[in-house]
């Protein structure tokens, strides 16, 4: 087994047992990077002299008996929605390009006080608008299972770094799918925490009262692990939610006998592939064999979450994104004659096609005489959409589902097809509406060697019951073991 075939918690056990130095995982990221991240374009920077820095540093205080936390010395990556100090940070988007913050957002601060190596920035859907990686100003990524497919998105560089084995881990964010979408489509596991769990600060913003940032990773455990680093408090973000976080890892071998699981009809659609159907279809059966209880529920107002999360998503994106003007950081038009000629180009240069889309209908939504019939009513249909999930938890320990209708598709299959592009978050994006805990399992594989997702929807801060759901099943399988083929 090579060096980075090992799950993030098989190389920390070698880290505490001085068998590996962290300094030899880092290298030999990098190696493994320079080896394939040609075919994949996972990163759009990597920063080796701060991974060495920081991998020496984890050496030093493993040798002394002082790590700073169980993942000290594990080297990771991040989306590249981070603002990372002294590492330039772009969105994926040419308005940012060479923009270089001046401090790290809260969850970068806390890997670094962890002792994680970060290798770099990995690609995104510019701004975190899209579902493949390709609306990224800087090209798409490729899935590692198959290179001329989509990794999903918008976290599709941190998806196919973890699956690539580029880095062991990563950080993603999840709007309306954006970590959980990709981790099944490169058969990872993705979690999206509930909203306020993990900070927002310093994370570039899309839309405010659905992003998330979260683990992507190649085991429930790693997931957990990660998890554990980043899910605390901030004063600096005032949606942060000040309830601690509990051990992710204390009760993740509970199993699932006596628990009830919830299956949504309106999950299982027309339209969805056989093969994800089929496969889900039988993982619920296997928790029925592991002793669980399936019940039947309805969240009627599903059918109405694409629309609602299509007009509250550009909305917020058309007000954060209103700060991109030239004046302050990144791109300006320097030819431009006055002050709203500089706006106007700026913009229109800096932005790419699917950015100015989601901004413009934001815009029209938010304008005087649509309001009230436009991001009014989405806002009412939310609350409807959110209540449909108080109510199944009435009756369930937790929600099972398929986390994408297809498996991975071919890169610029969907380019002319937006609504297309838009359906590949149907099962994820009710979850942001809503503000609950979702994550994404590996749970089998299509004929030609796709990877195929369960998602695990759970109640308000209750991931660790989630994360246990997810182990009960991956102690069954080995799909989580299977590495991609690149």
């Amino acid at each position: 087994m090579a060096l980075t075939d090992l799950s993030m918690l098989e190389l920390a056990a070698k880290l505490a047992a001085g068998a590996l130095s962290s300094v030899e995982a880092t290298r030999a990221c990098l190696a493994r990077a320079a080896q394939v991240d040609g075919k994949v374009k996972a990163f759009l920077r990597l920063d080796e002299k701060g991974a060495l820095a920081a991998a020496e540093a984890s050496d030093a205080r493993r040798k002394a008996g002082n790590p700073a936390s169980p993942l000290d010395g594990v080297p990771i990556g991040l989306k590249d929605i981070f603002l990372t100090e002294g590492v330039e940070t772009t969105c994926a988007s040419r308005i940012l390009q060479g923009f270089i913050p001046p401090y790290d957002a809260t969850v970068v601060s806390l890997l670094k006080q962890a002792g994680l190596p970060i290798m770099g920035k990995l690609n995104m859907d510019e701004f975190a608008m899209g579902s493949s990686t390709e609306s990224s100003a800087y090209g798409p990524t490729h899935n590692p299972w198959a290179l001329d497919r989509t990794p999903g998105g918008s976290s599709g560089g941190s998806a196919a770094a973890v699956a690539a084995r580029e880095v062991f881990g990563a950080l993603g964010t999840d709007t309306g799918g954006s970590i959980r979408q990709p981790a099944a489509l490169t058969n990872l596991v993705g979690l999206k925490p509930t909203y306020g769990r993990v900070s927002r600060y310093g994370v570039i913003a899309f839309a405010s009262s659905l992003d998330q940032v979260g683990p992507m990773a190649r085991t429930v455990a790693d997931t957990a692990a990660l998890l554990q680093l980043i899910a605390r408090h901030d004063p600096l973000d005032s949606t942060s939610a000040p309830v601690e976080a509990p051990d992710y890892r204390e009760d993740l071998e509970g199993g699932v006998r006596g628990l009830k699981l919830g299956v949504p009809r309106e999950y299982f659609i027309d339209g969805m592939d056989p093969e994800v159907e089929a496969t889900v279809r039988e993982a619920l059966r296997d928790y029925e064999r592991m002793g669980a209880t399936l019940v039947e529920v309805s969240l009627p107002h599903t059918k109405y979450a694409l629309a609602t999360y299509y007009l509250l998503a550009p909305a917020e994106a058309s007000s954060n994104l209103a700060r991109y003007d030239g004046v302050r950081y990144g791109l300006r038009a320097k030819d431009a004659k006055g002050l709203r000629e500089m706006y106007g180009q700026t913009r229109e240069r800096g932005f790419g096609a699917e950015v100015k889309r989601r901004i413009m209908l934001g815009t029209y939504a938010l304008s005087a005489g649509y309001y009230d019939a436009y991001y009014l009513r989405a806002q009412k249909v939310r609350t409807l959409i959110r209540q449909d999930f108080s109510r199944a938890f009435e009756q369930v320990d937790a929600i099972l589902s398929p986390t994408s209708p297809v498996p991975a598709f071919k890169l610029g299959e969907k380019a002319d097809d937006l609504l297309a592009m838009y359906l590949m978050d149907v099962f994820t994006l009710p979850c942001n509406l809503a503000g609950i805990p979702g994550l994404s399992l590996p749970c089998g594989f299509t004929k030609s060697n796709l990877p195929i997702g369960l998602q695990i929807l759970g109640k308000p801060f209750d991931e660790a019951r989630m994360l246990r759901i997810a182990r009960a099943f991956e102690r069954e399988h080995d799909f989580t073991r299977r590495l991609a083929p690149v």
